[in-house]
């Protein structure tokens, strides 16, 4: 069965297009090039199940007021054979279509037959998608920081793929460059702390100053003994690296996995640099031009990209002026490329090397004004900047009985991810993450997340689910189990509570899909929570087990539909579907 959600947008736009059709023919109204028109779902729902502008947005070409127009469209529509059964005139011009019974039964027919895909479109055309998120420095142990942008990474991918795009998830080492070479500092410190005593060496403020780089170390020291204590330093720290950079790494794997986040690629930014990709990257930059030689350094253009890119947006050079904009080194005086050339070269290797139509990262607040110079950079390469999209994430304030719960990974006082997955269910952790969009602080209570009440929106909703499940024990104790419906069976959901828990449960393809245009997986937690919430607001206002079979039979089938749906929706989250609580 076809997606009844779609075929009634198609079959209001035919009976639309018809009637004015009709009424141009006619000479009732002018001919004209007509402006489209949208299909809206009326925030009230006393203004009918959908809405067109048609008369309000072609007013010029029918040369007449949206109202009058409106009613000639209106007189001039045949509905028979569609999901709807009348439609009025309201306000300035809108044309307010009201859905048939059979709307509504197709509805649940529908998503019976989807089963475990109903939900699930193909509107990204299978689009090569990566979503690099996380992508914290191996340097130490992954933090609460990392806790939203890995529910919101993740979450935001498995919408993508629902939404019929092919995704892949990316997790980017930065085991390269200056926050290594701090990493072997402390590290060294800490080992020449064991044997001289604290007050001997002394640990550099920037340094890391959490106990995971002593921890190391004294593991270090545990494996190798003495063997490094008189050793040459660059030795003794390139030994400490190597030692303790993969038992970091597979740390970081071992937290994803806890918080069920399997990745396609973990990729090492030190491959790019070892298989030329970074000097190939500058190259080409240079090769068009932009680039220059300044006190030893190599210097990108950014002011010139940046200025040509705004005046092509029709920003004015007074606007331009106020932006600060400044070029970035490429190489610094010593040789060693910088981090900025390092991630133009790989999301080059994203675009271009390994052919992804789109790459998709999720930041920091903090990197907002890298965006615009990397997304320069890819235009300036040729690859474009429209290819690389960026959802930026506010942090998030952790309280617990009301106190904010401080973190500073430098002083050691953090709390770490996998901290914090073992104080509260992962299931919490991955829905109230995802409750806000990303663009928004958010306070994240340690007390709510293990709460067992309906003010917890994911045990709510799990709740809701096992609900229908003790319905269906229940009633199957009594021999009553689920039946293959028909459209007139289920024409019998009349009440109000009943329509708009199916008109919920309709919407469930296109907010997937609004979701994975706006980058917003929080549409989908919000409406697994309004869900549920009709869900008891029918169930509180209509029995399923009533004298009337008929009646009950399709009351049952609607709970079984919106069980499905939870489970839909539940399991793309990688949230657990109790069938008892």
């Amino acid at each position: 069965m076809s997606n009844p959600v779609s075929l009634a947008k198609e079959q209001l736009r035919s009976a639309v297009d018809a009637a004015i059709a009709a009424l141009i023919s006619e000479g009732a109204l002018p001919e004209g090039d007509l402006r489209d028109y949208n299909i809206e779902v009326p925030a009230d729902r006393k203004n009918g199940d959908f809405s067109v502008n048609a008369a309000m947005v072609n007013a010029k070409v029918f040369r007449m007021a949206p109202r009058k127009s409106a009613e000639l469209i209106a007189g001039k529509l045949s509905l028979d054979g569609t999901y709807f059964d009348r439609a009025e005139v309201a306000g300035p011009g809108f044309l307010n279509f009201y859905l048939s019974g059979r709307y509504y039964a197709d509805i649940l027919l529908n998503i019976h037959d989807e089963g475990d895909h109903y939900g699930r479109s193909n509107y990204g055309e299978g689009k090569k998608v990566l979503v690099e998120f996380v992508s914290a420095n191996p340097t130490g142990p992954m933090h609460m920081g990392n806790a939203r942008g890995g529910a919101l990474g993740d979450c935001l991918a498995a919408v993508l793929d629902w939404a019929g795009y092919s995704v892949s998830r990316e997790f980017y080492i930065n085991d390269y460059g200056n926050q290594i070479e701090k990493f072997a500092t402390s590290l060294d410190v800490r080992y020449q702390q064991h044997f001289l005593g604290e007050d001997a060496v002394e640990l550099p403020e920037d340094a890391y100053h959490g106990a995971d780089i002593r921890e190391l170390a004294e593991a270090f020291i545990a494996e190798t003994g003495e063997q490094y204590k008189d050793a040459d330093p660059k030795e003794r720290k390139k030994a400490l690296v190597e030692f303790s950079l993969p038992r970091n790494i597979q740390n970081m794997h071992e937290a994803m996995e806890k918080y069920r986040i399997y990745y396609d690629t973990w990729f090492y930014e030190s491959s790019i640099h070892k298989d030329g990709e970074v000097r190939e990257t500058i190259e080409a930059l240079t090769d068009k031009g932009l680039t220059y030689e300044k006190d030893g350094a190599l210097w990108y253009k950014n002011t010139e990209v940046q200025t040509k890119r705004l005046l092509a947006e029709g920003k004015t050079q007074d606007y331009i002026d106020k932006q600060d904009l400044k070029d970035d080194v490429l190489i610094r005086s010593n040789g060693t490329p910088t981090y900025f050339a390092a991630d133009i070269a790989y999301h080059r290797n994203k675009l271009v090397l390994r052919g992804y139509d789109k790459a998709i990262d999720v930041w920091g607040a903090d990197h907002h004004g890298h965006v615009a110079r990397m997304q320069g950079a890819l235009d300036a390469l040729g690859i474009g900047g429209d290819k690389l999209d960026v959802v930026l994430m506010q942090l998030v304030k952790l309280t617990r009985n009301g106190e904010t719960v401080r973190m500073s990974k430098r002083t050691g006082n953090a709390i770490t991810l996998t901290d914090l997955l073992d104080e509260i269910p992962i299931d919490a952790a991955r829905f109230l993450f995802n409750t806000r969009e990303a663009g928004s602080e958010m306070e994240f209570d340690l007390g709510l997340a293990v709460e067992q009440t309906s003010q917890n929106p994911v045990y709510y909703c799990q709740y809701a689910h096992a609900r229908i499940c003790s319905i269906l024990k229940k009633m199957a104790a009594e021999g009553k189990n689920p039946e293959e419906c028909t459209a007139e069976e289920l024409g019998l959901l009349t009440d109000p509570t009943e329509l708009e828990l199916i008109r919920h449960l309709s919407i469930l393809p296109d907010e997937i899909v609004t979701a994975a245009e706006t980058y917003d997986p929080a549409r989908i937690t919000r409406y697994c929570v309004e869900l549920a919430t009709l869900f008891h607001k029918f169930y509180n206002a209509c029995r399923v087990d009533v004298d009337d079979p008929s009646l009950s039979k399709a009351r049952l089938y609607l709970c079984m539909c919106v069980k499905n749906v939870l489970k839909n929706v539940l399991t793309m989250l990688k949230i657990t579907v109790p069938d008892h609580m």
